[in-house]
């Protein structure tokens, strides 16, 4: 890892590829195209600590239902991009950058999101929920990996309801966190589950309830079309004066569009069971009568979200399809755009480079649109960083969708002195405290993994 550049407060740095680790790299791709997962375990043999062969491996091992494998990959390759850390790179300070279209920075980037999703599964929210932030404050602005679509729930599961509270209060304004479903929703509920908390005074109890009951109904008002999804995600049958409404009614829903309806999917595979306390539903079904008598009542209010939702949800960006391929939350992933033309796929997180090896010619481009440009690869342009689904995908191809160009490159980097270089071999001795693997299988090498579906 080498220091860019520091500016405003902030260090922006970036993990630097030895010629050593490129061939590692290459040789990779190579096993990734062959669909055979021993072809990685063999390259893991001459590069042990070879990170992306590490994560790839661990969804190997994920889905052949070895998950304490598939965990101790995962801290291999951390504690291996640890090793290759600046001296000035930290972790807690806020004030360090990694550039995501960089492509030696996504490989960070996937191993804390995946050591997070495993932190999740093994109950422990709020670890999960700092990493979450971690992974936030390295790009805070661009948000490559969309954790705000996590953020939320993993506060709400960790009843940290007050961060959750002053995160939306701190960021409404300029990052319009209430056109996102999971916020809309997942903010009056925290503000619900407060005012439950018999520790509070009652005034305070009180101001939490009243603002919980106007924004939900606002929530509701915005987006009709989560309701009948959610009580059939939590097994209650709605009322029938609800289901029969043409605001509530099963038209809400289809008519929402397509890249809504994956925001929708994405946050009630996630989210639904935090709304199934009898508490919560009663509150809930208060609040939807509340709202079909504003809609009756023919307030404007209600025309307003419906233009709105037709004019801010057209396409999703680029970064909520990463994540939504990275949450591999089935609805939400059906609802990713269908595959274009024909492509190259490195990554399974549908990074993917037309055969021409296009270059963006608008680094901060938002729509998923094909590119025309072409340029000559760099050596480590073939690099796959971020891979998400299985290796054995039928037919060869991934299952992923395209439709996107190729990731923006950064421009001239500046030289420094302290850089740090790692080839994808055997680091330094591990400390006490970091993952211990099975020592008796080589740390991972000697891995017989079947291939199946």
């Amino acid at each position: 890892m080498r220091l860019l550049e520091s500016r405003k407060g902030l260090s922006f740095f970036a993990f630097e590829h030895s010629e050593e680790y490129q061939q590692a790299q290459h040789k990779f791709l190579v096993a990734v195209e062959s669909m055979e997962p021993n072809n990685i375990v063999v390259l893991l043999q001459t590069s042990p600590y070879h990170v992306d062969s590490l994560l790839q491996l661990s969804d190997a091992c994920r889905f052949q239902e070895d998950q304490e494998m598939a965990r101790d990959l995962v801290e291999r390759a951390l504690y291996s991009m640890e090793c290759a850390f600046h001296p000035l790179f930290s972790l807690t300070s806020g004030a360090c950058r990694l550039d995501y279209r960089r492509p030696e920075n996504r490989s960070f980037y996937l191993a804390l999101y995946k050591q997070m999703s495993f932190l999740e599964k093994r109950g422990c929210p709020r670890t999960a929920l700092e990493y979450c932030k971690l992974i936030l404050s390295l790009e805070p602005d661009e948000d490559p990996l969309c954790m705000l679509l996590l953020m939320d729930h993993l506060a709400l599961r960790a009843r940290n309801y007050e961060y959750l509270i002053r995160l939306f209060q701190e960021w409404e304004a300029h990052r319009n966190l209430s056109q996102l479903p999971n916020f809309a929703f997942s903010v009056p509920l925290a503000y619900f589950l407060l005012s439950q908390q018999t520790d509070l005074p009652e005034h305070e109890r009180s101001s939490a309830r009243e603002k919980a009951s106007l924004l939900i109904q606002q929530a509701l008002t915005m987006f009709p079309g989560v309701l009948l999804p959610l009580l059939e995600s939590c097994s209650v049958r709605p009322d029938i004066t609800v289901s029969s409404h043409s605001f509530f009614g099963p038209n809400a829903e289809i008519s929402q569009p397509p890249a809504l309806s994956q925001l929708v999917n994405l946050y009630l595979g996630r989210s639904h069971f935090l709304w199934k306390e009898p508490a919560t539903m009663s509150w809930l079904e208060e609040n939807v009568r509340a709202v079909l008598q504003t809609v009756d009542a023919g307030d404007p209010a209600v025309e307003a979200c419906e233009n709105r939702r037709k004019v801010l949800y057209q396409r999703a960006p680029r970064n909520i399809h990463r994540h939504v391929i990275l949450s591999e939350i089935k609805e939400a992933v059906a609802a990713l755009p269908p595959k274009g033309e024909s492509v190259i796929w490195e990554s399974q997180l549908c990074v993917c480079r037309p055969r021409s090896f296009p270059s963006p010619s608008n680094a901060r481009v938002l729509a998923c649109q094909p590119l025309a440009e072409s340029r000559q690869p760099r050596k480590h342009d073939r690099t796959l960083l971020v891979t998400v689904t299985k290796l054995y995908c039928g037919g060869g191809e991934a299952r992923g969708r395209s439709g996107w160009g190729s990731e923006p490159q950064p421009g001239p980097e500046q030289a420094d002195a302290g850089r740090a270089r790692h080839d994808g071999q055997l680091p330094p001795q591990r400390p006490r405290g970091t993952a211990r693997g099975r020592r008796g299988r080589g740390g991972g090498v000697g891995l017989s993994v079947r291939r199946g579906a």
